[in-house]
């Protein structure tokens, strides 16, 4: 499972998702040319994106496949990154088991 969480400078966790996202084939098998941030996310690592991956990042999430996220994660998703672009010294972190 991965879990999404946005952290301060220090550490802090400011805002954490109550939804993960199961690692699967779907997940896996995202071409990284078309997907370079999702696309670079591993199951058992931490994936930490600052404030211009984001928006790089969530551009991606509306050209997503079916089934590659679950609806109620990817709102999340949407969530979590616009807050780390209307914020200062925010970091979007993608949690692997």
């Amino acid at each position: 499972m991965i879990n999404l969480q946005v952290r301060g400078e220090n550490g802090t966790i400011e805002v954490r998702a109550k939804h993960g996202v199961a690692w699967g084939p779907e997940l896996a098998g995202l071409d990284q040319s078309a997907f370079p941030m999702l696309g670079h996310l591993l199951p058992y690592a931490d994936t930490v994106f600052n404030h211009r991956q984001v928006s790089t990042l969530l551009e991606e999430v509306s050209r997503l496949p079916t089934g590659v996220l679950t609806d109620q994660f990817a709102r999340e998703l949407i969530e979590l990154g616009q807050t780390v672009l209307d914020g200062q010294h925010l970091y979007l972190w993608f949690v692997g088991d």
